[in-house]
C-alpha cells in the first residue's frame, strides 16, 4: 500500500477515533491542560491523571506512553511540542523530534494506526503551515521506512488546519 493511502485527514474530534493509539499534544507535566491536552484528559478519565503522575513530566520533544483507558484506543503517546518563539530556539527541530519519537514508541508497542493532532499550533502559537509541513515531512519519511503502519490520521479540529492539511496532502477528505 503506498504512503499516500496510508494518511488520512478528518475534521473531528481526536478523542472519538477508533486506532491503536493517538497522540496528545501535552504540556511537560503531562498532567492536563487545555486544548487537545484537555480534552484527552477528560475523555480517558482519572485514571490517565493517576498514570501521568508516574511518568515524571516529559521534555519538549520527546514522547511517552500510557494506556488509553476510556478512550477507544489502547494506547495514549504524550509528546511535548515546542513553544513558538520566532523559530529561533530550535522549534522546527523540537517539533519534528515530537513526530519521530511519537513513532519511535509506536514501533516498540506494534502500534499500526496513529491519530495525530495538530503538535504546537494551538496555544503554543507554531505557525500552522510551518507546523504542517513538518509533520507531512515525518509522517511521509516514517511510513516509507515502515510497512508496520497501516494507517496514519490527522485529527484536525479547526477550519484554518483543516484547509492547510486538506492542500497540504491533496488527498480525499472525508
Amino acid at each position: 500500500m503506498s504512503v499516500r493511502n496510508r494518511i488520512e485527514i478528518i475534521r473531528g474530534d481526536i478523542t472519538e477515533v477508533c486506532v491503536d493509539a493517538v497522540v496528545n499534544a501535552a504540556n511537560s507535566s503531562l498532567l492536563g491542560g487545555g486544548g487537545v491536552d484537555g480534552a484527552i484528559h477528560r475523555a480517558a478519565g482519572g485514571e490517565l491523571y493517576e498514570a501521568c503522575k508516574l511518568l515524571n513530566g516529559c521534555n519538549t520533544g520527546e514522547a511517552k506512553i500510557t494506556l488509553g483507558y476510556k478512550l477507544p484506543v489502547k494506547y495514549i503517546i504524550h509528546t511535548v511540542g515546542p513553544i513558538w518563539a520566532g523559530g529561533l530556539t530550535n522549534e522546527p527541530e523540537l517539533l519534528a523530534a515530537c513526530y519521530q519519537n511519537c513513532f519511535e514508541i509506536a514501533l516498540k508497542n506494534n502500534i499500526q494506526t496513529i491519530a495525530f493532532p495538530n503538535i504546537s499550533t494551538g496555544i503554543y502559537g507554531y505557525p500552522k503551515k510551518e507546523a504542517a509541513l513538518i509533520a507531512k515531512y515525518e509522517v511521509e519519511k516514517i511510513l516509507k521506512a515502515y510497512t508496520l503502519f497501516k494507517k496514519v490520521i490527522f485529527v484536525i479540529f479547526d477550519d484554518e488546519n483543516y484547509t492547510i492539511y486538506s492542500e497540504l496532502f491533496d488527498l480525499s477528505v472525508l
